[in-house]
């Protein structure tokens, strides 16, 4: 290198613009000697440590050399300088490692197949030759510079340059003796405008506490997991033939301290295991509790789709908090974001200057409804970025399954956009052909790597296959959520019960489509938010039948095909929306209704896991059979929930406060009934009317084109539930 050249390439690092410092930098043959190079700012002198060697400062600059034979002298050098204060500060020379991320690596990542992008990307304790330190890499293939910023170079972007890797986009360096625990970014000068940006770590583990916005080096997963048999029990678990009841939960807003603080992930375990097993949930479901900025925006606005977030702790208290569930039973599902991401400057938007996770054109790259930007899946990277970042959730973090949030926003092109603020895709169509593409990879991606979990899709279309596999032409979810039971359910129980004779379709239009998908019944958050009123407050008449229209809502839940998801609140009718900034009105238990309420979304889950008749074919007809469906004029209607041979409850609700005496309805065998549920007793604060706890025989009247019959009583705003118990 000549010395013109040299000069230049020095300028270049003195202003933070060179692609490749190593060039320049380190330890470098010359002849029959060899040549140390540093750049230190604020360097008052400079030294070798092994001989003590004074390094020579090129005039007016911060660029520093020694020339001699390097007998004696380490591969891995330190270096000693004083800066402009004369403290003394020493550590090794980055610019003397080779790079450390492998070929195979680049390649598959550049490809959008790599699983395990965040195991060589992001920053990680990594040792070389011997040397201990930390390896950060970043993604970034429009910089002309990248370089880590932090607590231990002064937040200088000169200091700790990077190397950028062929053509791959991917910038590494090593940076010896480095522990755990420090705060980092990047900062990014883009090659095209200048423009230097400082942002957090995309694959970074763990994050300072919002509004700080910087990444903290994670230290090597030193948890001690134990919960080995469930994770292999998981791999076989027959999900599909076993109770779900989900207890959806926003972390910060369930319960609180004393002093109002945030619970840590480890305290909140024990809380929120203890009350789950008493109610009989079988999962929790986390809202997204991946880190982001903005309290209000509960989660689904993600900057760090590898990091739980700081507000409860730190990655072990998490690993705690999953690993507790574990060893009580509980499984753990948590929200997931891959739809869309916000514009905050320190996170994915324009991440080196260009749009690179998102679309340029707007008309694909943002959701003007929700002020995001919309992931590019078409780009690799991006892909195997959110492949990671699910399998992440999964392996190393132990969770069961993910929900995928707007499952419905990716698939359409026009989602939400009027005429003109879209683009068809290649075949003139509305459909999002590259997201497609994606949903059917993840879900093949998981599903490999992590046998049992489950993918879940929050999808409101009528989109098809949405829970089939990928290779019958499906998305290849494993659940897919009923909103079309959940709006119709909920538009009928709004109705006063004088109306509901004239809308008795919009009860029974479920079980047309009821076994296309695997289907789970959701009461979630967007349905106690947004003016839309709490689930008491939907149910009209007076407070008892407030009440008890939820109970009869519930109770058809329960008991109606599909798996059961309730939102943290409803449970207990609290009568507030949901506020997400407070705490839920655990007050209200003071109260004998909500006392009841409680009690019987209890006693329902301890009904539906004890009689497999209600969870063991949820998901075909083997499961179900009306009754009379037609009974509209009494708003009646009546089923069977079957499982195995000779084994089915009776389920009838009175969806009127008309109590129905000597109501007659067909049953499939003669023998005796009993009551076994009744959303009316007294117990749940209901008027305890029913049929007791004396068994109930059969007459031989046929009726509903059923040779043998009972006469029921109905309690009004009811539902009841009748178990089978054999001939007489």
């Amino acid at each position: 290198m000549n010395q013109s050249h040299l000069d230049s390439e020095r300028q270049r690092i003195s202003e933070a613009r060179h692609h490749d410092p190593f060039a320049v930098l380190g330890r470098h043959p010359d002849g029959k000697e060899v040549i140390v190079r540093a750049f230190i700012p604020f360097a008052a002198e400079v030294r070798i440590a092994e001989g003590g060697m004074p390094m020579t400062r090129f005039p007016d600059s911060d660029h520093f050399e020694w020339r001699g034979d390097d007998k004696g002298l380490p591969a891995h050098y330190s270096l000693i300088w004083r800066d402009d204060h004369n403290r003394e500060h020493i550590s090794r020379d980055p610019y003397t490692f080779l790079p450390q991320i492998g070929d195979l690596d680049l390649y598959l990542f550049s490809e959008g197949r790599h699983r395990h992008a965040h195991n060589f990307l992001g920053a990680r304790e990594h040792e070389v030759d011997g040397v201990g330190g930390v390896l950060f890499a970043i993604w970034a293939p429009n910089a002309e510079r990248a370089s880590v910023i932090g607590d231990f170079n002064n937040w200088d972007g000169r200091r700790h340059q990077m190397r950028v890797r062929g053509g791959s986009g991917v910038w590494e360096l090593f940076i010896p003796d480095l522990d755990p625990g420090h705060i980092y970014k990047y900062e990014i000068r883009n090659r095209h405008s200048g423009q230097v940006l400082q942002k957090a770590d995309p694959y970074g583990q763990q994050h300072e506490y919002r509004p700080r916005t910087g990444t903290i080096v994670p230290a090597l997963g030193l948890y001690g997991w134990g919960d080995g048999d469930w994770m292999e029990q998981r791999r076989s678990r027959d999900w599909q033939h076993l109770p779900m009841s989900v207890y959806e939960v926003h972390l910060g807003s369930w319960q609180r301290g004393q002093e109002g603080e945030f619970l840590n992930y480890r305290e909140a375990a024990h809380r929120l295991v203890e009350y789950v097993k008493y109610m009989g949930f079988t999962h929790i479901e986390l809202m997204p509790i991946t880190e982001h900025p903005y309290d209000p925006s509960w989660g689904y606005q993600t900057t760090g789709y590898f990091a739980p977030t700081s507000r409860f702790g730190n990655p072990d208290d998490f690993r705690y908090f999953v690993d507790y569930c574990h060893r009580n039973g509980i499984s753990v599902l948590l929200d997931w974001v891959p739809a869309h991401f916000p514009k905050d400057e320190h996170g994915l938007a324009s991440f080196d200057g260009t749009p690179l996770y998102e679309h340029a054109d707007p008309r694909l790259g943002e959701h003007k409804d929700w002020s995001t930007l919309i992931f590019n899946f078409s780009r690799n990277e991006v892909k195997s970025f959110l492949l990671s970042s699910a399998v992440y959730w999964l392996e190393d973090m132990h969770i069961d399954g993910l929900r995928v949030d707007a499952v419905a926003s990716m698939l359409y092109l026009d989602y939400s956009r009027k005429e003109g603020e879209w683009i068809p895709n290649q075949y003139g169509g509305r459909e999002n052909l590259a997201a497609i593409d994606f949903l059917r990879e993840l879900n093949i991606a998981v599903h490999e790597q992590c046998p049992g979990v489950l993918m879940i899709a929050e999808e409101s279309t009528s989109w098809p296959q949405v829970s089939r596999p990928t290779y019958v032409g499906g998305l290849g979810f494993d659940i897919k959520w009923n909103m079309g039971w959940m709006n119709d359910t909920l538009d009928y129980m709004a109705l006063e019960p004088i109306y509901r004779q004239y809308n008795h379709g919009i009860l029974t239009f479920s079980m047309l489509y009821c076994f296309t998908e695997n289907f789970m019944l959701p009461f979630s958050h967007d349905e106690v938010v947004h003016g839309k009123q709490s689930m008491l407050h939907k149910m009209p008449g007076d407070e008892w039948q407030r009440h008890a229209n939820l109970r009869t809502l519930y109770t058809y839940q329960f008991t109606h095909p599909g798996k059961k998801l309730l939102f943290m609140g409803t449970e207990f009718a609290q009568g507030k929306e949901w506020d997400s900034c407070g705490v839920l009105d655990w007050y209200v238990l003071e109260y004998p209704l909500h006392q009841g309420m409680l009690r019987m979304v209890r006693d329902l889950n301890h009904l539906y896991q004890s009689r497999p008749a209600l969870y063991l074919n949820e998901f075909d007809w083997n499961g179900f059979e009306w009754i009379d469906c037609h009974d509209a004029q009494q708003s009646v209607i009546s089923y069977l929930r079957k499982g195995r041979d000779n084994e089915w409850m009776v389920v009838v609700l009175n969806l009127t406060p008309v109590p129905r005496h000597n109501y007659r309805i067909g049953v499939p065998s003669p023998g005796r009934y009993r009551e076994v549920f009744n959303s009316d007793s007294e117990l749940y604060g209901g008027s305890n009317v029913g049929n007791g706890s004396e068994p109930l025989h059969t007459d031989d009247w046929s009726w509903m084109n059923r040779a043998h019959s009972l006469l029921l009583t109905l309690p009004p705003l009811s539902g009841i539930v009748l178990a089978y118990e054999g001939q007489h």
